[in-house]
């Protein structure tokens, strides 16, 4: 049934570090239940995927599951068998139905990895899909999914979308990508002061439906204030008399007071923005701050990485950089960064601009270091923010971060905190250029809407690499779209507009467009290793049309045992157990249909 209950905690308590995490959680969880998983950095999100994995022991409560329900967690921390072998071996040692290792051609298709790859010599974002591959090839009843589009390039993503809509599973996502929440959610669990709001809306909703709970509260603490100044003055007049029961109400009054400031007090700090403003850059604005001319850029002659690029960048430009994984976008910025030159061609740059760097790879933050030892790491208490003297404990501040623990490690931050404390440092002083690469992975909404905020009001070039579409239609105004083996299109616009323009300006017809509304999963164009179709799934593509057949005989006859209108009454257990086989074919016949499509696909390569 597709509604089937798989899971409830009723009453739980969950602690962490002697902290309160949850107090009294109550939730249900039903297969196709696809959940957006949200609340600031630090909320619990992550604690809460532990206790649902068994792997973070409740104080109190109640957890309920059904017998033998299959949990996958796919997370920050990957686990090998043994990284000297290859990748299909790694995933074929955990995988449960050896009938099913076609599965690992297509995953590692759709993911960009040559299978034959030994995992040693894999890339941190290669590992991490390996990691997801090793997290969906299995059936699952329930799917835990914590930054699952981090290091995936857009098609990628956009393929995932489609794909994770199709299963027959519960899935609770984590994602700083909003859009990739909107298009496959359909409910939002949103964890704000140690509870669970739930919204049975998918994440398109969430804006709005939190906006107008938080405004609610905001009108019932006012209620309560007002209520409580009642009773506190009332009391004040007449314990004069000194009557033990005025003194009572007294006592009551001070204990109400008590409870609405410390709420008042949640409340304020639970709907605190960070609100920094840029200096406006006020230096000359020059028409071109860079210029490409016929540059090329190679590791290997054979794999050409810029081949005859021409561009001028412009001072305010704001440049979004797309393109799959190993395309040329990483090497670009190097150039720009003067870490490696021009094969040939050239690059000029003009004296006045100068890069500022996020780094996604976090190379600045070493785990040793104290927090305030990033922002001022000559020593000392002050740093100059936008052109004023603070206090490094205020200016943590400001990014949410508790100025109490500025002496901590950075090792004792979560990963959305790291890149926080990252970009804290970058926007101090934004240069006369800003370089982002992927800036809002594992970051919480709130921290989003901040840098969205600074950087709209940024005045110099801005270069984004991000796979965040709702991020980076916010801020470009150009395209530069890595095709691979060298080739660099170059779009004026947003990224809607480029992805409206998309296949027609790298040459596919327009047949073959795979967008976000694609039903189908997005195969790469820019992808021509692709291999022909071997014996083994041109066996399995010549018998499905016959189990399919099969399939939908059994179906009516079936329907035929239903359309028996006194069935429930006669035989209520025939009934049910004939309404569940119905269900369960129905479900086994749209996997293979969709198997037989995938498999045509590669057939038709």
């Amino acid at each position: 049934m597709s509604n089937q209950l798989l899971l409830s905690l009723k009453e739980v308590i969950v602690s962490y570090h002697k902290k309160e995490v949850f107090k009294e959680l109550d939730l249900i969880i039903h297969r196709k239940d696809f959940i957006a998983l949200v609340g600031k950095n630090g909320a619990g999100k992550s604690t809460l995927m532990n206790v649902l994995t068994e792997n973070h022991e409740i104080d109190n409560g109640e957890i309920w599951k059904i017998d033998n329900l299959k949990i996958s967690y796919f997370n920050q921390n990957f686990f090998f068998i043994d990284e000297g072998q290859s990748i299909e071996k790694e995933i074929s040692s955990i995988l449960l139905d050896k009938n099913e290792d076609f599965q690992i051609d297509i995953f590692c298709n759709y993911l960009g990895l040559d299978k034959n790859s030994l995992i040693k010599n894999l890339s941190g974002g290669q590992k991490r899909r390996v990691g997801l591959i090793k997290t969906l090839i299995n059936k699952s009843d329930i799917l835990l999914l914590d930054e699952p589009t981090n290091h995936l390039d857009l098609d990628t993503i956009i393929w995932l979308e489609n794909y994770l809509k199709r299963l027959d599973c519960a899935i609770l996502c984590v994602s700083h990508d909003r859009q990739f929440l909107k298009n496959f959610t359909n409910k939002i669990f949103w964890i704000d002061r140690s509870k669970i709001k739930i919204n049975n809306h998918g994440y398109a909703d969430f804006e709005s439906w939190s906006k107008a709970l938080l405004a609610q509260e905001e009108r019932e603490l006012q209620n309560r204030k007002q209520f409580v100044n009642i009773e506190v003055n009332w009391a004040n007049k007449g314990v004069k008399a000194r009557v033990k029961r005025n003194t009572r109400r007294l006592e009551q009054a001070r204990e109400l007071q008590q409870n609405l400031d410390q709420d008042i007090s949640a409340f304020k700090k639970a709907t605190k923005k960070i609100e920094i403003k840029l200096v406006k850059d006020e230096t000359k604005n020059f028409r071109h701050v860079a210029e490409f001319h016929n540059a090329s850029f190679y590791y290997h002659s054979e794999q050409n990485l810029l081949k005859n690029f021409n561009l001028k960048i412009n001072k305010k430009d704001r440049i979004g950089l797309l393109g799959s994984n190993g395309s040329g976008k990483s090497t670009f910025l190097k150039i720009l960064l003067g870490e490696v030159a021009l094969k040939e061609g050239s690059l000029k740059i003009r004296k006045e601009l100068e890069f500022s760097y996020f780094d996604q790879l976090r190379n600045d933050l070493k785990d040793s270091k104290p927090i305030k030892k990033i922002l001022v790491p000559s020593g000392g208490d002050y740093l100059k923010a936008n052109q004023k003297e603070r206090h490094v404990c205020s200016y943590l501040k400001d990014f949410h971060f508790d100025p109490s623990k500025a002496n901590d490690p950075v090792g004792s931050l979560s990963g959305g905190m790291k890149n926080r404390l990252l970009l804290s440092k970058v926007l101090a002083n934004p240069k006369s250029g800003l370089i982002l690469d992927e800036p809002t992975n594992d970051l919480d909404t709130d921290t989003l809407d901040l840098v969205e905020s600074m950087l709209s009001e940024y005045n110099g070039t801005l270069i984004v690499v991000s796979h965040n579409r709702d991020f980076l239609d916010k801020l470009v105004n150009k395209i530069l779209y890595f095709k691979g083996n060298g080739e660099v299109l170059i779009f004026n616009g947003g990224y809607n507009d480029f992805l409206a323009h998309k296949d027609e300006l790298i040459g596919l017809p327009k047949a073959s467009q795979n967008d976000d509304k694609s039903e189908e999963p997005s195969k790469k164009s820019n992808i021509s290793n692709k291999k022909k179709i071997t014996f083994k799934l041109k066996f399995e593509l010549d018998n499905l049309p016959k189990e399919i057949d099969q399939i939908k005989e059994d179906l009516k006859a079936l329907d035929k045992i239903l359309s028996n209108p006194n069935l429930f009454n006669e035989d209520q257990d025939k009934f049910i157990e004939t309404s569940e086989k119905i269900g369960a074919l129905q479900l086994l016949l749209e996997e293979k249909e969709d198997r037989w499509l995938e498999l045509l696909e590669i057939e038709n390569q």
